[in-house]
């Protein structure tokens, strides 16, 4: 059984029946901090007969509201429409979107939601499944999403432009500006080898090897698609022809296997490492302190991501190796492949070293930044894109050529402002009553657990773990925290199951398809072997983590 993290029921009665009065006090407490406006017992009873008739049309509304994204995704996957892996017909990826949109959109309201909230709820939802189905660029779905807001009077034009100068958008776009120059000098290319030079002697080093890199590149590279497929995976590719493990000769299990493996399973745990090494981290940042009031910054994250990380990224090669093992277990070729890289590639040039030393400033920066010059995470990392620029590693034209980093510019920014917006009008603690209602009579321990399962393994349903943090992660922490789960302990579970839970499916994430399209790893065994490091995890994050949180007082 779970141990109750500190600071649950501080300030509360305690007296009959502690975990009822500490979430009812708890759901009473987050109404009065982040709604504008509550509906007093006076309103309640001039307008009871009107709520009486609103509350026999919502029960169908609330139903609908939670079970018909879900059901509908089933049906629409079911009947052909979006198939993993595949380029979905346009038009019909704009149906479930636009049915879930225009249902929501009609249906009458919770009388605690006015109908802005509503409109609103029914345009983010819309949104969301749209960037699954991709009917659309993801830009392009958020100009969309943003411009209905403002014609529908949903949101003024101000408050939907409003998500274009947060901050936390701007830490992700010099993320992957730094990201763009470790790729066009080939460091990171180059670290890779290094370790593989140092550490490549038989298959399980080789394995951590790249792991290395992995946790290196991760500190300022926020794609798993960008380190995993950019990086990773071609080196991954060539070490195992060199051993001559090829799916089209019968020979992947020799070595390909299980380096395919692990490296995308490594990526999945390094995206939690940092707040810079996925592009959802610092939404859930944002969200944690929007609606829990918990501010975690880059070092927070990464002290409590440290001793959890770190143990995930011991165990889980030795997991793998246990259950799929390679048929060739040592490995003398590697490091001279490396080797004959390196030389090929020559000594450090200047624009390496110059990458270099932005990198270390950063990481520099990052940590300390805040603490001796009150440096914000975002300004350091707009420091380390002007550095790029006078050093000569990048061009403006590299930046403004940057596709991928302003697409997400846009679809996040239009995302974060939608999900910023809902927490203000009341949604979430609407979401909270509802839910924390109806498992209110559980102990927090077994409510807890049962909605991390549902939680976690809800990624069975998604092809993004960023649509899966903008969709789950608010929603799941005011009900988390409505049961008695210490906000902060439950802001830093949610965060990092959301990256983790990449682990399950050969479709859950950008990379997924780039190491299972090389035919090394069969879909069954992919998913089993993604169950069983679930498991682990789970063990690892909640208990090992939470003792972890404790003992440096981050919970």
């Amino acid at each position: 059984m779970l141990m109750k993290p500190p600071g649950i029921n501080k300030g509360i009665n305690k007296q009959s029946h502690p975990n009822k009065v500490s979430r009812s006090f708890l759901r009473s407490h987050l109404h009065q901090k982040y709604r504008k406006s509550t509906i007093t017992k006076q309103q309640t009873t001039k307008l009871t007969s009107l709520n009486q008739r609103k509350l026999r049309n919502y029960s169908l509304a609330r139903y609908l509201l939670f079970i018909l994204p879900s059901l509908g995704w089933l049906i629409y996957r079911q009947l052909g429409f979006i198939g993993i892996g595949k380029k979905a017909n346009k038009y019909n990826s704009w149906f479930l979107p636009l049915l879930v949109g225009g249902i929501i959109w009609q249906l009458p309201s919770s009388p605690e939601v006015n109908q802005q909230t509503w409109h609103l709820c029914a345009i983010f939802l819309a949104t969301i499944i749209s960037f699954i189905t991709k009917p659309m660029p993801m830009g392009a779905v958020g100009i969309i999403a943003l411009t209905i807001c403002v014609v529908s009077n949903t949101l003024t034009i101000e408050q939907g432009l409003s998500g274009f100068s947060d901050k936390t958008v701007w830490l992700t776009v010099s993320s992957y500006v730094v990201a763009r120059g470790i790729i066009k000098t080939g460091l990171g290319t180059r670290i890779a080898y290094l370790f593989i030079t140092l550490f490549g002697r038989n298959t399980l080093l080789v394995s951590y090897g790249l792991l290395m890199t992995d946790v290196i590149l991760s500190t300022v590279m926020p794609s798993g698609n960008a380190r995993g497929g950019g990086v990773i995976f071609p080196i991954v590719k060539s070490l195992a022809t060199s051993c001559g493990s090829d799916p089209r000769d019968g020979t992947e299990r020799k070595i390909g296997a299980f380096l395919m493996t692990t490296a995308y399973q490594g990526t999945q745990i390094t995206t939690t490492l940092f707040l810079t090494a996925m592009v959802a981290n610092p939404l859930m940042a944002e969200l944690a302190q929007t609606i829990a009031g918990v501010k975690i910054d880059w070092l927070t994250w990464a002290l409590a991501a440290s001793v959890p990380g770190f143990l995930s990224l011991l165990v889980m090669p030795l997991i793998i190796y246990w259950f799929y093992p390679p048929e060739l277990q040592s490995t003398p070729e590697a490091p001279k492949l490396a080797q004959a890289k390196l030389q090929v590639m020559g000594k450090l040039s200047q624009q390496e070293w110059s990458m270099m030393g932005i990198f270390l400033l950063l990481l520099f920066l990052w940590g300390c930044g805040k603490q001796l010059w009150g440096l914000e995470s975002v300004t350091s990392g707009l420091i380390g894109i002007v550095l790029l620029l006078i050093t000569g590693v990048l061009t403006w034209s590299d930046v403004v050529q940057e596709e991928k980093t302003w697409n997400i510019f846009i679809w996040f920014s239009i995302l974060l402002m939608m999900a910023t917006f809902l927490s203000e009008f009341g949604l979430f603690d609407w979401v909270t009553n509802e839910v924390g209602s109806a498992i209110d009579n559980l102990e927090w321990q077994l409510a807890f657990g049962c909605l991390i399962i549902v939680y976690f393994y809800s990624s069975y349903f998604f092809v993004s773990k960023a649509a899966l943090a903008n969709t789950t992660y608010p929603a799941f922490l005011t009900v988390a925290i409505s049961l008695g789960v210490s906000p902060s302990y439950a802001a830093l579970v949610l965060a990092f199951l959301v990256n983790l839970s990449g682990c399950l499916t050969h479709y859950g994430t950008a990379v997924a398809p780039i190491y299972f399209g090389a035919g090394y790893v069969d879909p069954a065994t992919w998913c089993r072997l993604g169950f069983y490091l679930s498991l682990v995890y789970l063990f690892i994050w909640i208990v090992i983590g939470g003792w972890w949180w404790q003992l440096t007082g981050l919970t």
